[in-house]
């Protein structure tokens, strides 16, 4: 993983601004921005959420956690009243594999089942 410090001078670099362009972004002087991007001193926590706004990128990659740029869009959608769709896929990746395997079964069974359900709905066929 990258440093925090090589993250934020690549992001800056990519979008070809200069230091000044921004410390003024986040009300602090190029030297001390410069300082950040040697990893000489810590970027406060009010000037990383900023830049995390900026960039269009995620806290976890800016602070070199994840080496995608963006987080899944979705993850925090409640699936249940209990249950967003993120902790559901952290409680599955949670489980042994045949234990991830039988989740997937059950998945594709039951989208079977509202598939023949809808059909049956649709075409009034008891049978289907």
């Amino acid at each position: 993983m990258k440093a925090i410090n090589e993250i934020l001078r690549g992001l800056r670099e990519d979008r070809d601004l200069k230091q000044s362009d921004i410390a003024e972004l986040i009300k602090t002087t190029q030297q001390q921005y410069s300082n950040y991007e040697k990893g000489e001193n810590e970027l406060p926590l009010r000037a990383f959420f900023i830049l995390a706004d900026y960039y269009g990128v995620s806290a976890d990659y800016l602070m070199g956690r994840k080496d995608v740029m963006h987080g899944v869009p979705g993850l925090d959608k409640k699936v249940t009243d209990k249950q967003t769709a993120g902790e559901v896929l952290s409680d599955i990746l949670s489980l042994e594999t045949a234990g991830r395997e039988a989740v997937t079964e059950y998945i594709a069974l039951q989208k079977i089942k509202e598939c023949c359900a809808r059909k049956r709905e649709k075409d009034g066929c008891p049978l289907v």
